[in-house]
């Protein structure tokens, strides 16, 4: 869990800082995921926001393809969470993705998904989490995905947050 895209309070004995991409095409979107996926260990929660075709499940495609978990990555829209086993490569974690739109902030749900015993083996990426998730950990890395209007270029920024 390294610390080259901003930690809460320093990083390399610098200030922490939001980092910011400008990503004209879904494979942009995903080779972001691929790099931050680089950053991430089990334990990690990744909260994903932005609005509907924002790149949300782009993004969580590469950071599928950066841990190298298996299995397809698509919406879990509709079964709220998805398993991914770790891949076959020594050390390899699992990731959770979880769609946390249909749950409405009912926390009775998320606690259902016991997500804070999958946090002990595996990343968790949460689509539509923010306020909702974030008690589950101390830290998280939160990321925020826009498209500009009538266009498919997105706009990542993304900085890791601990708990105040």
């Amino acid at each position: 869990m390294g610390g080259t895209i901003g930690m809460a309070g320093m990083i390399n004995g610098r200030p922490r800082v939001a980092e910011q991409r400008i990503l004209p095409t879904v494979e942009d979107t995903e080779a972001l995921g691929r790099e931050l996926a680089a950053e991430l260990g089990p334990g990690d929660l990744v909260v994903l926001d932005g609005p509907l075709g924002a790149g949300k499940t782009a993004l969580t495609r590469g950071l599928a393809a950066g841990l190298g978990v298996q299995g397809r990555v698509s919406s879990p829209t509709f079964i709220i969470a998805r398993q991914h086993r770790p891949g076959a490569q020594p050390g390899a974690i699992g990731m959770v993705h979880v769609d946390a739109y249909r749950l409405g902030g009912n926390l009775d749900e998320l606690d259902a998904l016991d997500l804070d015993s999958d946090l002990d083996d595996a990343v968790v990426v949460v689509e539509w989490g923010l306020g909702v998730v974030e008690h589950l950990t101390d830290r998280h890395l939160r990321v925020l995905l826009r498209r500009e209007p009538d266009s498919d270029v997105r706009t990542a920024t993304w900085e890791w947050v601990t708990a105040s």
